[in-house]
C-alpha cells in the first residue's frame, strides 16, 4: 500500500520518476498526450507509475478547472458473464491507453437503473456515455445530449446515437447453418425439431437471431413453428422452465437446440442433468461463448462475439466523433467447434 506521502504526489514528482517534464505528465494525465504527439511508451510509463506511487487528482475539482474531466462512462447490464465482464475489462484498458479514468456501473437492465447511473455520471461529467447492452438507450443519449456530453451505444442499438454491436441476424444465420450441417453429420434429419431458446422477444439482438435463425431454415427448405421461438428471458431459472414446459407436449428431446446466451445454457444443461438426460443427446449451438463449455464438444458449438474488435471500433468513434445518430457498425462474431 502507498504511503500518505506517496498519496500527496504531485505531478513535479511523477515528472522526476518519469524522467520527463512537467508538461508531459500533465498532458498524460488529462487525456491530451496524443495531440502533444507523446508516445504511448511513455504514456503507459507515467500512467503505470502514477498509479503504483499512489498518485490521484481530484477528478471533480481537475474538472471545474478545464473543459475535461478526464472521465468516461459505461453502464452495463450484468456482469454475470464473460461477455459483459469482457466488455468492462477491454473498455478500462482502451480508456487507460488514453489517460482516461473508466466509471463502470451494472445496472442490471433495469431502465430506472440505467437513467440513475446515467445521471450519477453526468454530474461527475464524463466526457463521453456508452449505454452497454442499454433496455432503453435513446433516453440515455436524450440526457447526455442536455448535458452536451457525446454518447454511443454498444451491444444493442440505437436511433439518437452511434451503435456498436455484433452481427446478429447473419451470425445466428451461420450458427444455425452450422447446427443443420452436424446433424446431416450424426445422422440425424435436418427436419427434426430444433428448437430456439433464450433472450428477450422485444430487443433488437434476439429478433434479429430469431430472423437469422428462421431465414437459414428457410435456405435448407425447412419452415419454422411460432412453437419452437422460445424467447423466455436469459435468465438461467426461466430458460429451465421454459424447456420443462416445452417437453410437457412432447415424448423426446428436440433433435437441437439453438440457445441465446451462456447464462440460457446453464438453464439448459440444468434441466438436462435433473430430467436424467445427457448433452451428448442433443446437438447444441450458443450464440454467446466461454472457453470452459469447450469440454462439452463436439456436442456444442458457439458464436462468439468479438468485444476487442467492437471496443476498437467504439473508440475509434470517440476519438473521431465524425459520425452520425443512428449510424451502425456490425461485427462479425465468430463460430467456435465448427
Amino acid at each position: 500500500m502507498a504511503s500518505d506521502s506517496a498519496k500527496r504526489l504531485t505531478i513535479y514528482d511523477l515528472a522526476r520518476l518519469a524522467e520527463t517534464s512537467p508538461s508531459t505528465v500533465s498532458a498524460v494525465l488529462n487525456g491530451s498526450w496524443k495531440r502533444r504527439r507523446i508516445s504511448q511508451k511513455l504514456a503507459d510509463k507515467i500512467l503505470t507509475l502514477a498509479q503504483s506511487e499512489g498518485y490521484s487528482a481530484n477528478m471533480q475539482a481537475r474538472a471545474l478547472r478545464r473543459e475535461r474531466s478526464g472521465i468516461i462512462g459505461m453502464i452495463l447490464p450484468l456482469y454475470d458473464n464473460r461477455y459483459f465482464s469482457s466488455i468492462a475489462q477491454h473498455f478500462e484498458a482502451q480508456a487507460r491507453k488514453r489517460g482516461l479514468f473508466a466509471i463502470v456501473a451494472c445496472t442490471n437492465r433495469d431502465p430506472a437503473q440505467e437513467r440513475e447511473a446515467a445521471r450519477m455520471m453526468l454530474a461527475y461529467r464524463v466526457e463521453c456515455l456508452v449505454s452497454t447492452g442499454a433496455t432503453d438507450p435513446d433516453t440515455i443519449s436524450l440526457m447526455c445530449e442536455e448535458a452536451g456530453v457525446a454518447s454511443l451505444n454498444l451491444d444493442l442499438p440505437g436511433s439518437k446515437a452511434p451503435s456498436i454491436i455484433s452481427d446478429n441476424r447473419d451470425g445466428a444465420r451461420r450458427l444455425t447453418l452450422a447446427i443443420l450441417d452436424r446433424l446431416d453429420a450424426n445422422g440425424a434429419a435436418q427436419s427434426d425439431g430444433v428448437l430456439f431458446i433464450g433472450g428477450r422477444g422485444e430487443d433488437h439482438n434476439t429478433r434479429e437471431r430469431i430472423e437469422g435463425f428462421i431465414k437459414a431454415r428457410a435456405e435448407r427448405g425447412l419452415a419454422t413453428r411460432d412453437a419452437d421461438l422460445l424467447p423466455c428471458d436469459y435468465a438461467a431459472d426461466k430458460a429451465q422452465v421454459a424447456l420443462e414446459a416445452y417437453m410437457r407436449h412432447r415424448t423426446r428431446l428436440p433433435a437441437a437446440m439453438f440457445v441465446n446466451s451462456t447464462i440460457a445454457l446453464e438453464g439448459i444443461v440444468r434441466w438436462l442433468q435433473q430430467s436424467g438426460h445427457q448433452l451428448d443427446e442433443v446437438t447444441v449451438g450458443c450464440f454467446d461463448w466461454d472457453p470452459l463449455a469447450a469440454a462439452l464438444y463436439p456436442h456444442l458449438m458457439m458464436a462468439r462475439q468479438s468485444v476487442e474488435v467492437m471496443i476498437e471500433q467504439l473508440f475509434a468513434m470517440i476519438d473521431d466523433p465524425a459520425q452520425a445518430p443512428g449510424t451502425l457498425v456490425e461485427v462479425a462474431p465468430e463460430l467456435i467447434g465448427i
